[in-house]
C-alpha cells in the first residue's frame, strides 16, 4: 500500500492545524496505530511552525510566503517532508543527526525524538528541507494493512 500527498500552504499560523488534521485523517482511514500518528502529528505541526516563523525572505519571490508539505506512507514506513524559501539552517544543525537544545529550538529537538530517522538541509539560496521518517504500526483492524 502507497499513499501520498503534497500540500502547497500560505506561511500562516493556520496553515499548521490542516495540514496536521490532514495527515491524522489519512493514517486514521490507512489503520496506522494511533500512538504513531500522534507522534508524526506532533513532529509534522513542529516542521510547520518552524516554517511558517523562519521559513520567508527566500530568492525566490513567489515562494516566499509559502512552504511545502509531502506525505508518503509506503509500506510500513511514513516519510514527511517540509520545504521552505527562508534562510536555512545554521551549518551545525545541518552537520549533526540530532539537533541539540543548545543550538536550536525545541522544535527540531523534538522532530528528531519523535522520529526514527531525521535529516536537516538547506538548498542554497532557495530554502530549508526538514525530512523525517517514522516506521508505522497497524491497528489490528486496518483496512490498508500491509502483510
Amino acid at each position: 500500500m502507497s499513499i501520498w500527498w503534497s500540500l502547497h500552504l500560505r506561511r500562516e499560523a493556520a496553515s499548521v492545524p490542516l495540514a496536521r488534521r490532514l495527515l491524522l485523517g489519512t493514517m486514521e482511514t490507512a489503520g496506522v496505530d494511533p500512538d504513531i500518528s500522534f507522534d508524526l502529528s506532533v513532529a509534522l505541526s513542529e516542521a510547520c511552525a518552524n516554517a511558517v516563523e523562519h521559513g520567508g525572505g527566500g530568492a525566490i519571490p513567489d515562494d516566499a510566503e509559502a512552504y511545502h508539505v509531502t506525505a508518503y506512507l509506503d509500506g510500513d514506513r511514513c516519510r514527511i517532508e517540509v520545504t521552505d524559501s527562508g534562510p536555512g539552517f545554521p551549518p551545525a544543525t545541518v552537520a549533526r543527526r540530532r539537533p541539540s537544545l543548545a543550538e536550536n529550538g525545541r522544535g527540531l529537538h523534538l522532530i528528531a525524538e519523535l522520529a526514527d530517522h531525521v535529516r536537516f538541509r538547506n538548498r542554497p539560496g532557495r530554502g530549508a528541507v526538514v525530512s523525517f521518517d517514522k516506521m508505522l504500526k497497524w491497528r489490528d483492524d486496518a483496512l490498508l494493512k500491509v502483510s
